[in-house]
């Protein structure tokens, strides 16, 4: 198995998986017991780790979203709770939905030495996120830690993502109006709007881009590792579906 094989085996798995936790019923009544919605309980817990920052930062590092929209959940929630003890708050719940749906699947161990491993092994210039999520702490048990592994893994690739959208010229509105077409006004968007053909080209060229740059870090695995993570993160896919 190849790098580019081995992340375009685990990518989609570790997009749907790394965000299973965010709007779970355990996570938003955590939220809620904050005194935070669900949607301000997600953009503080997710940006929480980049700190006290400003909303133009956030909106730097998600991506897709309507900078007026994230600046009035980020700001709102912000008065309610302090950023970096959301972003804590958030890893907690991440780890907690390992523990309730991860315990049975085998070969945890396993997977968060490769995970640790190919993150460390990250160039972190460029990624905000992932650097500030890939610094907080994790917790010591197989399922919590692997479950914030994936999450970790999924802001890697959408760090990267989000650089490989500015390299090939496309904009973020644009790159979700390809990739969510139906979620276009939940991220603070305008209906009525197409991507042109130019902009898909670009998607498609950018995903392209996505993968290969993301060849590096996880070329540090050895083939065996390599299977054994790909067989893993579909066991973990498939207790979390």
């Amino acid at each position: 198995m190849t790098p580019l094989e081995l992340v375009q085996a685990v990518s989609p798995t570790l997009g749907s998986a790394g965000a299973s936790f965010y709007f779970h019923p355990a996570t938003l009544e955590r939220g809620k017991a904050a005194g935070l919605d669900g949607f301000r309980m997600y953009a503080l817990g997710r940006g929480g780790v980049l700190g006290d920052v400003e909303a133009a930062v956030v909106t730097s590092a998600f991506g897709y979203f309507n900078p007026g929209l994230v600046a009035k959940i980020w700001n709102s929630a912000k008065e309610v709770m302090a950023p970096r003890e959301a972003g804590r708050l958030y890893m907690e719940c991440c780890a907690d939905h390992g523990r309730s749906h991860l315990a049975a699947v085998e070969g945890l161990d396993a997977f968060n030495a490769a995970a640790e491993k190919v993150i460390a092994a990250v160039d972190l210039s460029a990624l905000a996120l992932f650097a500030a999520i890939a610094a907080e702490p994790k917790v010591d048990d197989a399922p919590g830690r692997a479950m914030q592994n994936v999450a970790i893994l999924r802001e890697l690739r959408g760090s990267v993502h989000l650089v490989a959208i500015a390299a090939k010229g496309l904009s973020a509105e644009m790159a979700h109006r390809i990739k969510r077409p139906s979620d276009v006004e939940m991220f603070g968007w305008a209906t009525g709007v197409e991507p042109s053909d130019e902009d898909r080209a670009k998607w498609d060229a950018a995903e392209t881009l996505t993968d290969e740059l993301l060849c590096a870090p996880w070329s540090v695995l050895d083939v065996a590792e390599a299977q054994a993570v790909a067989a893993t993160v579909e066991a973990i896919g498939a207790a979390l579906s």
